[in-house]
């Protein structure tokens, strides 16, 4: 279980994250809210990447700055900003990853082909990455952050750049995955989580302002949809 406990994030004068508490088990969670909401820092407090002001972030009950290394571990993330390396090959890319995450080397050519395999990106495993478009890198950062089988998988909008039919393909193999996993995604195309999410964390001005499934938000905003209640909360979509 991932927990955060009376989370608070300040830059200079802006209050950033302001007192977020949630408890997260298995399964898939949409975070929706307009720019400048608090969604980026959340996260990446949530992978450790930078630290709150106040508060905690516990796996199982224990804090993630104790357990350091086995936090790491069990963790996936894939940034929305594609800082790769372009001469490498998407396969290079994905071999370098593992080790440091330190899969054994006996399991690393079925590890890396099965995260091809999700991803559809076998055919141009052995092409350097420079010469990829921006939605097969997008493919390559979601095949990275699930390398290891990792228990939990923070996905910041993971299908931007992809057609309409890879992020379907994608959206298909995150629930999948997420049986024995959380997924936390951080996305502004809401039919991307909206059929598979298990619950929506909606954020504005860092604080939670809701968190249900699809179908309680959609009762008590007498919406039509998750779209319609992201409209009635924040107005219209700031980036499609």
């Amino acid at each position: 279980m991932l927990e955060l406990k009376g989370i608070s994030k300040k830059y200079k004068d802006k209050l950033a994250l302001d007192d977020v508490s949630l408890a997260l088990d298995n399964g898939i969670y949409g975070l929706l809210g307009p720019n400048g909401a608090g969604k980026s820092t959340l996260m990446n407090i949530i992978t450790g990447n930078i630290k709150p002001d106040a508060g905690q972030v516990k796996w199982n009950g224990k804090d993630i700055a104790l357990l350091g290394a086995e936090y790491r571990s069990i963790l996936g993330y894939a940034p929305q900003q594609q800082g790769m390396y372009d001469s490498f090959t998407g396969r290079r890319f994905l071999s370098y990853m593992a080790a440091l995450k330190g899969i054994r080397k006996k399991q690393l050519c079925d590890e890396i082909a099965r995260v091809l395999s999700c991803v559809n990106m076998a055919e141009a495993a052995d092409r350097s990455i420079g010469a990829y478009s921006g939605g097969m890198k997008q493919r390559i950062l979601i095949a990275q952050a699930i390398l290891g089988d990792p228990k939990l998988v923070v996905l910041d909008e993971p299908t931007a750049g992809l057609d309409p039919k890879e992020r379907v393909r994608i959206r298909e193999q995150i629930s999948a995955l997420a049986g024995d996993k959380i997924i936390l995604i951080s996305t502004h195309v809401v039919s991307d989580i909206e059929t598979i999410a298990k619950e929506i964390l909606l954020i504005k001005s860092g604080t939670m302002t809701d968190h249900a499934p699809v179908a309680d938000l959609c009762r008590k905003y007498h919406a039509s949809g998750l779209e319609d209640v992201y409209m009635q909360l924040f107005g219209k979509f700031s980036n499609f």
